[in-house]
């Protein structure tokens, strides 16, 4: 495994991309692109979760950085909360809401994961 340089190093990161894009092509089809508020919302909970990762990365402060993965995994339980509203009302099938909520609980384990990590060395430099 290389250094990680950047915030697009990293697996977290890369992985919150894809599951962006997901979200977005889940979004723009059939009934749910014209359900505006809960698209939008939904659309902003996935772009919070890469966007967290990556301004915390940024930050360069291990304290700072384990914060935003804290408000990161938090926007991936949104999401997935969201989900459950897009198939209770019939914008997305069975087969891609397990699809996006299989991602997602993916995305929320791996920034679990680096968050524990950030955490040990925030405490071991404190």
């Amino acid at each position: 495994m290389g250094e990680i340089r950047e915030f697009e190093d990293l697996i977290a990161w890369q992985k919150a991309r894809a599951l962006c894009a997901s979200v977005y092509r889940a979004t723009a089809e059939g009934t749910f692109a014209r359900d505006f508020p809960l698209r939008d919302q939904i659309r902003r909970a996935a772009i919070s979760v890469m966007s967290n990762i990556a301004e915390g990365f940024e930050r360069g402060k291990p304290g700072e950085f384990h914060q935003f993965l804290c408000v990161a995994k938090a926007s991936c339980a949104e999401l997935r909360s969201q989900l459950y509203t897009a198939l209770d009302v019939g914008h997305v099938n069975a087969a891609d809401f397990e699809s996006l909520m299989q991602q997602a609980r993916e995305v929320a384990r791996i920034v679990g994961g680096l968050r524990l990590s950030v955490e040990r060395r925030r405490d071991a430099t404190s």
